[in-house]
């Protein structure tokens, strides 16, 4: 008996070869946060090793996979900023040499696995049916036995075998784990040593009477033609990796067995499976929340692995640069939405004015309040509105609360700012805006400085507490009691709309 340890970080076979890790998504819904972190841990490594990232499109779920899922999980990965050298593109075009790159379309590869797996002896038919081996697995159940299939039909004579196919009996087919050796084990490059007995292992169904092939043996076929040299996913497949092992040994020997890292899984910040609850959506919906996509790739990517002790701000070039699998964690990731949105907000914070605005257009422009006609008119406006807002927001959807008022001829004053800036004390606000109006209107050139200077001595000059005369302005220019910074947002406004504001008020 033998014990075969394929994978081992210095496997000569695979050391001399470039790497090659492919994501595999199947396209049955949106590109989930784990699915995400998969697809970046796969790319950073092969970009950090300079070799290839593969997208596979594994659609084999007919009734659930749609062109249109596979669109949207192609989007989100761009919108991350993953690139990849060969799959299915965003374009619709093809690239790369080792396709088709669609499960669908791999029926051929399928079928000369099988065959020569059928040649080989690797694999027999199994003619049990299914009610066969429900009762059986619950006889084992109820003595406490091994409920796995009891290879009822793993001797039964060639002839007699091919025979019973001819006369269109229904089978399966089985692969033949071997019986001379113990166990099956993994070096994996996150968890360490793991081994399977083989007397755990089942002889899996390959394929069913038509050759058509089932999820082990379609991936594991997939792998190998494609030269996958690192299988990099989450944990959730380990119990698939020896008997995927056993058919990789089976078809091309057991140097061809690529390296194993399995992920942990991610949980909410409660320690419960991950969910919507805990603010879990698809991809796509963080760029409706108003995530950047820098941030949000920082963020997944922290999920399990870290640069060091206290690095929290990771750029995609860094990522591409600095990852390695050492230092991904064994332990379950904790996702926090509140720690995601404090990343998120030190990325709008040190974005340059320029990017900024080009970041918060499309949502002004979203909100009718805008134009890119009127941007191209005006850019150095937009850029001296973009520090104004970057500094004050975590999220994207913050931009248009906060910079409305700028845009329009006509605002409403939300009810709090009316009760609390404008409605206690009416005459003493009346006085403050009859001031500020007095003040501006002999303003020949309306900018920052002249309006800082002829408005800050205000509280003074009125004896008024500087809170009182200054939070009646904000309600009567923005509407609101939160706003950019008051003098700079009346520079913005420019001195017709601003007066217009104060005479809208005090007519009211």
């Amino acid at each position: 008996m033998s014990d075969t340890n394929t994978q081992s970080a210095d496997t000569p076979a695979l050391a001399d070869k470039p790497v090659r890790v492919r994501f595999a998504p199947s396209p049955t819904g949106t590109l989930h946060l784990g699915g995400a972190r998969t697809a970046i841990y796969n790319w950073a490594f092969a970009r950090k090793h300079g070799g290839d990232f593969i997208l596979r499109i594994d659609d084999t779920d007919k009734k659930r996979s749609t062109p249109e899922n596979v669109a949207q999980i192609l989007e989100a990965l761009s919108w991350l900023g993953i690139d990849w050298d060969e799959g299915p593109q965003a374009d619709g075009n093809i690239t790369g040499d080792y396709g088709p790159y669609y499960q669908t379309q791999r029926a051929d590869s399928y079928r000369k696995a099988l065959d020569k797996m059928i040649s080989s002896g690797a694999c027999y038919r199994c003619f049990c049916t299914a009610e066969e081996l429900t009762t059986k697995r619950d006889a084992a159940r109820k003595v406490g036995g091994n409920p796995g299939y009891d290879r009822t039909c793993r001797d039964i004579d060639s002839v007699i075998s091919q025979s019973r196919a001819d006369n269109e009996e229904s089978f399966v087919w089985r692969l033949r784990v071997p019986k001379d050796r113990t166990s099956v084990i993994v070096n994996d490059l996150v968890r360490g040593k793991i081994e399977f007995p083989i007397e755990a292992i089942d002889d899996l169904v390959l394929a069913r009477t038509d050759g058509t092939p089932l999820y082990n043996f379609a991936n594991t076929v997939d792998d190998l033609d494609m030269g996958i040299t690192h299988l990099i996913r989450g944990d959730d497949h380990l119990s698939n990796t020896p008997k995927q092992i056993l058919i990789f040994e089976a078809l091309a020997g057991p140097e061809s067995v690529p390296e194993f890292a399995h992920l942990s899984m991610i949980y909410g910040s409660d320690g419960k499976k991950l969910s919507k609850r805990h603010g879990a959506v698809g991809v796509e919906e963080y760029a409706t929340l108003g995530f950047l996509p820098d941030a949000l790739l920082n963020g997944l990517a922290l999920l399990g692995w870290s640069l060091d002790a206290e690095t929290t701000i990771i750029s995609p070039e860094t990522l591409k640069s600095e990852f390695s699998l050492e230092r991904v964690s064994k332990n379950p990731a904790r996702f926090d939405m509140a720690k995601l949105e404090h990343v998120n907000s030190v990325y709008i914070q040190e974005m340059s004015a320029d990017n900024f605005t080009q970041a918060m257009l499309p949502w002004l422009i979203n909100a009718d309040l805008t134009t890119q006609e009127d941007y191209e008119s005006r850019p150095e406006w937009y850029l001296e509105l973009a520090p104004l807002i970057s500094e004050r927001i975590k999220l994207m959807t913050e931009v248009v609360p906060l910079a409305h008022f700028l845009f329009l001829d006509d605002i409403e004053i939300d009810e709090k700012a009316r009760s609390k800036a404008l409605d206690k004390d009416p005459e003493t606000v009346r006085t403050i805006l009859i001031a500020v109006q007095n003040a501006l209107e002999n303003l020949d050139d309306f900018n920052l400085e002249n309006i800082e200077a002829a408005l800050k001595d205000l509280p003074v000059q009125l004896d008024l507490k500087p809170r009182v005369v200054f939070q009646a302005l904000r309600a009567t220019i923005s509407g609101s009691l939160v706003s950019p910074p008051l003098f700079e947002s009346i520079a913005l406004l420019g001195k017709k709309r601003t007066l217009q504001r104060l005479f809208a008020v005090l007519n009211a």
